[in-house]
C-alpha cells in the first residue's frame, strides 16, 4: 500500500499514546488522512493532528464499523481500552472494553474491510511462574489482573486471526509509558508520570509504589518511534504474532526520584503503598526485547537521566502555559 493512501483511524485518540501518535501520524501521512474516535468531548480534540474527531463509544460496533466504511479507513491503531489500576475496580466492564472491540477489527480485516491493526498489549500479561529480571519473548504467561488476562486473551486472538486467516495486525507489549503531554490514564506505573507534576507544583511526592520495586518504563518518543518502526516493518520479517516485548528502561521510584534531585535538590520523596502495589509485584523487573531488535530494528533514543531532564524541562512550560 503506497503511503499516500494510507488512511488511518485512532481509537482512544485523546489518551497517553494516541495524543502524541496521532502528531507523528499526521505528519506521515497528512492530516486530513488520520481520523480519531474516543469518549472524550469533542472540546478536548481542539488542535489535534486530526483529519476529523468522532465522540464515539467503541464498544458500539454499528457506529464504529460505519465510520471505518464511510471514511474509507485503511489502517486501525485500536487503542482505547481501560488500563490496568481502573480494571480492578470494574472487571466485567474491562473484560467488555478490551476484549469486543478488538474481535470486531479482526473481523473487518478477515474480510478485507482494513489492510493492518495495531492493538497494544502489555506487562500486564507477566506473573507468577517466570523469573522477575530480563523475561524473555517466550515464557509462561500467568496475569493476576483483569487488565492482563484481558490482553493475553487479545494476544491469543491476534495470533489466531493472523494464523488462520493472514490478517495483519501487530502489537507491542508496553512498559510503563511516560509523557508529558497527556496525564496518565489510571495504570500502576502512573507514579512516574505523577511524580514530575507533584515535583514541580509541590517540591514533594507520595509515591503509591514502595521503596525497591523496579518496572520496566519507557519514554513516550520511544514508545511511538518502536509502534511506527513496528507498522513500518515487511510482514515477513514479523516472527511474533502474540506482542512483542518491549523493554525499555527499569527503575524504582527512588532511582527516579534521584534523577529528580539531581535538578532539583529540595525535592522529597514518601512512600504509601497501595493496591497497585500487589500488581506490580506481579510484574517483572525488566525485559529482554532482543527478539523485536532482530526482527524490526528496535531501538531507543533515552536512559532515565534524558528522560528526566526532557520531562521536567517540558512540563515546566506546559503547567505555566496552563
Amino acid at each position: 500500500m503506497e503511503l499516500q493512501t494510507e488512511r488511518i483511524l485512532i481509537t482512544g485518540v485523546l489518551g497517553q499514546i494516541g495524543t502524541e501518535l496521532s502528531s507523528k501520524l499526521a505528519e506521515m501521512y497528512g492530516k486530513e488522512n488520520v481520523f480519531g474516535v474516543s469518549l472524550e468531548d469533542p472540546s478536548r480534540a481542539e488542535g489535534a493532528a486530526l483529519g476529523l474527531y468522532q465522540q464515539m463509544d467503541v464498544t458500539n460496533t454499528q457506529a464504529l464499523n460505519s465510520f471505518i466504511e464511510e471514511h474509507k479507513i485503511t489502517t486501525v491503531y485500536h487503542l482505547a481500552s481501560l488500563l490496568s489500576g481502573t480494571s480492578e475496580k470494574n472487571p466485567l466492564m474491562a473484560w467488555k472494553i478490551n476484549l469486543d472491540p478488538l474481535l470486531n477489527l479482526l473481523e473487518l480485516a478477515k474480510d478485507k474491510k482494513i489492510a493492518k491493526i495495531f492493538w497494544p498489549s502489555s506487562i500486564a500479561v507477566f506473573g507468577r511462574g517466570i523469573p522477575k529480571d530480563n523475561v524473555e519473548q517466550e515464557v509462561p504467561l500467568n496475569p493476576s489482573t483483569v487488565y492482563g488476562i484481558s490482553k493475553l486473551a487479545g494476544e491469543k486472538w491476534c495470533e489466531y486471526y493472523h494464523n488462520k486467516y493472514g490478517v495483519d495486525v501487530r502489537s507491542i507489549r508496553y512498559p510503563g509509558l511516560i509523557s508529558w503531554k497527556a496525564p496518565a490514564g489510571g495504570g500502576t506505573t502512573d507514579y512516574a508520570v505523577e511524580i514530575f507534576y507533584k515535583a514541580i507544583e509541590d517540591g514533594k511526592y507520595t509515591s503509591f509504589i514502595k521503596e525497591g520495586t523496579a518496572m520496566p518504563m519507557l519514554y513516550m518518543d520511544d514508545a511511538i518511534n518502536a509502534t511506527l518502526q513496528l507498522m513500518a516493518a515487511p510482514s515477513e520479517n514479523l516472527s511474533v504474532r502474540t506482542s512483542y516485548n518491549l523493554g525499555g528502561l527499569s527503575f524504582t521510584p527512588e532511582e527516579l526520584a534521584a534523577e529528580i534531585k539531581n535538578i532539583m535538590p529540595e525535592f522529597e520523596i514518601t512512600y504509601e503503598p497501595d493496591f497497585r502495589q500487589a500488581i506490580a509485584d506481579s510484574w517483572p523487573s525488566s525485559i529482554d526485547d532482543s527478539v523485536a531488535k532482530k526482527d524490526w530494528g528496535l531501538k531507543y533514543e533515552f536512559n532515565i537521566t534524558a528522560m528526566t531532564k526532557d520531562m521536567l524541562v517540558n512540563l515546566k512550560k506546559k503547567l505555566a502555559s496552563a
